[in-house]
């Protein structure tokens, strides 16, 4: 008999020259390659009209403004204030997220400014500045965990952050005051925190091909007292999240859990032929059943990684490995799940045989997980509840990186 396998569940499991990247130009949201000229031009002026109406919005804090205060939480449990950090002759103040694919290309970069002028008496402080609800299922397509307070705790660990990494995502409050107009963007006090610079923190996302290097020149200026070079410089990265975006953000979810749930028959020939990968893009096989507590539990995270990861060339097929005439029962928990992906079911109660049809290694129950690439070869595997985390990085590393060039070696990367 087909055993299910379970493991305690992991922590995760139970738990944009301006260039503002925004929902019609960030890659998460990238215009199909059949777009003519003319549709990505009226794109390109809705895309800079809605940045000036973003900016009459939400504008950001004028240079020589005093720093407002802020009262928020972070990763090491405790709450901060402005005040905590008044030793300090320099205070940077850092706008970030996790799910932004710039903001994690400049993660390393803001480590080594904090190595470096930390000593010089600069200190750093990054806020977490979006509204969770209003980053769309399709702009979390770089990340492995969302805006959250238990994300950013995930991503701090998993990157060794050496600086405070403070949450303003639930009453944007800070974010308010601030007005950051994309992830990353700095904004630098002197001693009397009054802001001095605000920007990026330099010109290219590809630390390769930085020329201008705009945070560390104006704390060099601050530090030898002398005027900012250039008090204000363009940010790019991906637009801030407001909550007064959440209902449109959320309407591609809704789309999706209204399409068509089908189940098909899955014969051995049908399962040889998903275990090639005839897809041509990086494919997430997920083998689970009704009767099974863990794959039941672990169902909508499959889903939502689809979900995520979906416009890069990702597909998700399930197959349950129920027997032929349970099909009904499967449906109505596929369709309860809104699983709009290829379903499939065993066509035989001979669960051995359609084990081995797909994989002759694979001697074990469900749930089972595997993600093939597009050469067939196995990316991640696993028997038993999935290691989400891992599984959604194994997934990152090899998915195209699509405009932002290192993104799959930071996941490839420990």
């Amino acid at each position: 008999m087909l055993i299910c396998n379970r493991r305690a569940p992991t922590a995760l499991g139970i738990m944009l020259g301006l260039i503002v990247c925004s929902t019609v130009m960030c890659a998460q949201e990238q215009a199909p390659q059949t777009m003519s000229d003319s549709e990505r031009q009226a794109r390109r002026a809705q895309h800079q009209a809605d940045l000036e109406k973003e900016q009459q919005r939400h504008p950001t804090l004028p240079i020589g403004t005093q720093a407002p205060d802020f009262f928020l939480p972070g990763v090491d449990g405790k709450r901060h204030r402005l005040s905590e950090y008044s030793k300090y002759a320099i205070l940077a103040i850092i706008f970030t997220c996790d799910h932004c694919p710039t903001a994690q290309l400049y993660e390393g970069r803001i480590k080594k400014l904090v190595e470096d002028y930390r000593p010089k008496g600069v200190e750093f402080v990054a806020i977490q500045p979006n509204a969770v609800a209003a980053a769309s299922a399709r702009e979390m397509n770089y990340t492995d965990v969302d805006d959250s307070l238990d994300g950013m705790m995930i991503r701090a660990k998993y990157r060794h952050f050496n600086f405070p990494y403070l949450y303003d995502g639930d009453t944007q409050a800070v974010a308010e005051a601030y007005g950051p107009k994309a992830t990353p963007h700095v904004f630098i006090f002197d001693k009397n925190r009054r802001l001095q610079f605000e920007g990026r923190i330099d010109n290219n996302q590809r630390e390769s091909l930085v020329k201008t290097q705009d945070t560390r020149a104006a704390l060099d200026a601050m530090l030898a007292g002398q005027p900012v070079p250039a008090a204000t410089t363009p940010v790019f990265g991906c637009a801030t999240k407001w909550k007064d975006q959440i209902e449109m953000k959320q309407r591609e979810t809704k789309q999706f859990e209204a399409l068509p749930v089908n189940l098909d028959m899955a014969t051995p020939e049908v399962l040889k032929t998903l275990r090639s990968n005839p897809t041509g893009k990086v494919l997430m096989v997920n083998f689970w059943a009704t009767w099974c507590g863990p794959c039941v539990e672990e169902f909508p995270d499959m889903l939502k990684t689809f979900l995520w990861y979906r416009s890069r060339g990702f597909e998700l097929v399930t197959v349950s490995a129920n027997a032929p005439d349970e099909k009904a029962q499967v449906l109505k928990f596929l369709q309860n799940e809104h699983s709009a992906v290829r379903n499939l079911l065993f066509s035989s109660d001979d669960t051995y045989a359609m084990q081995a049809a797909f994989d002759p290694k694979w001697d074990s129950g469900v749930p089972f997980t595997i993600v093939i690439g597009p050469d067939g070869k196995i990316i991640y595997r696993e028997a038993g509840e999935v290691h989400l985390l891992d599984l959604r990085r194994a997934i990152l590393a090899n998915l195209p990186d699509m405009g932002y060039v290192g993104n799959a070696a930071y996941w490839a990367s420990k």
